[in-house]
């Protein structure tokens, strides 16, 4: 068996199926071969009625046991829903829950090339921390000291939070040499094994103006000695860069900067380049990649969704080789 690519079909009360239904029209006929959609056929059949868009699919209860074609091909997750776009909580949770269990499972296997997992609201899969789809699939691959990394990508320029989803009173608690370091080392060989070459990096203080490198400042304690340990090691790194101007001009010189908290560089680079650009996750124990937007419920059934950002998720994927 070729191996697949497996899309994860994601929150049932978002514009997930719209997107995958208008990325499938315009993908190659290569692409739609290798991929399989998890999802439940009923579901995905009614909310294709529901927006009237006309999409083939078929549907498999065996992952072993698919055949190629050019039809969606959904491996189901047999469910039972009332309302294609209002789903209760409770059932949203248990389906996104065997989806993701199943997509991991399938990941590990030599069959599947990775994982593109379209968007979910964050309530579905948070229990007590504040997680996202980034650290549930570390908990999975059974990370424990928190490596896995968050890459927002666009060819021009990409950012990683050293922290990702946490209150802003926690960061300052968070962050120490050894977390940044192992974090940009992670960052470094993925990025050079996903895309062929080494990034130019930068790293951001966290406080305003870099709190001036004041002798008990996060800078000093913490973000300059991690530079400096990433430069023994042999990794070309600069910073820290002040935050409040860097997404003026200066962040033209790099492939990616690094920042301490998620807002301090996914704001400015979701201005830049708004739906072009995908959410890779590096150090996991298998390739895994997301639209950059959110479940947009506002949108459902307007038939306005944005769907590029999948595309790229496709083609970046597709491209890639272990």
């Amino acid at each position: 068996m070729k191996k697949k690519i497996i899309l994860v079909g994601g929150d049932p009360n978002s514009i997930n199926s719209e997107i995958i239904f208008k990325s499938w029209k315009k993908l190659n006929n290569k692409i739609k071969r290798e991929t399989v959609l998890l999802a439940n056929y009923e579901l995905m059949k009614s909310q294709a009625k529901k927006l009237k868009l006309s999409v083939k699919m078929e549907k498999f209860n065996n992952f072993q046991k698919i055949k190629d074609s050019f039809n969606i091909k959904i491996l189901d997750i047999p469910l039972k829903f009332k309302n294609p776009f209002s789903v209760p909580h409770k059932e949203s949770r248990n389906y996104i829950t065997q989806s993701f269990n199943l997509a991991h499972k399938l990941a590990l296997s030599k069959y599947v090339k990775g994982i593109i997992n379209c968007s979910v609201d964050k309530s579905l899969i948070r229990k007590k921390k504040n997680i996202g789809i980034t650290e549930l699939l570390a908990s999975k691959c059974k990370i424990k000291d928190n490596s896995q990394v968050m890459l927002l990508y666009n060819k021009k320029l990409s950012v990683v939070p050293i922290t990702t989803h946490i209150k802003i009173k926690e960061i300052s608690k968070k962050i120490n040499k050894t977390l940044i370091a192992k974090k940009i080392n992670v960052l470094s060989k993925n990025y050079k094994r996903i895309f062929k070459f080494k990034p130019k990096m930068a790293v951001l203080g966290l406080n305003p103006h870099n709190a001036e490198y004041s002798r008990k400042s996060e800078e000093k304690l913490n973000i300059i000695p991690a530079i400096k340990l990433l430069r023994k090691q042999g990794i070309k790194i600069q910073g820290p860069l002040v935050a409040d101007t860097v997404f003026i001009e200066n962040y033209k010189k790099f492939n990616v900067i690094i920042g301490m908290y998620h807002d301090q560089v996914i704001t400015p680079f979701k201005t830049l380049f708004k739906f072009d650009a995908v959410n890779i996750t590096l150090g996991l124990k298998y390739f895994r990649i997301s639209p950059d937007h959110g479940p947009a419920k506002d949108l459902i059934k307007k038939n306005k969704a944005n769907y590029s950002s999948l595309m790229k998720c496709f083609e970046i994927i597709y491209n890639f080789s272990k």
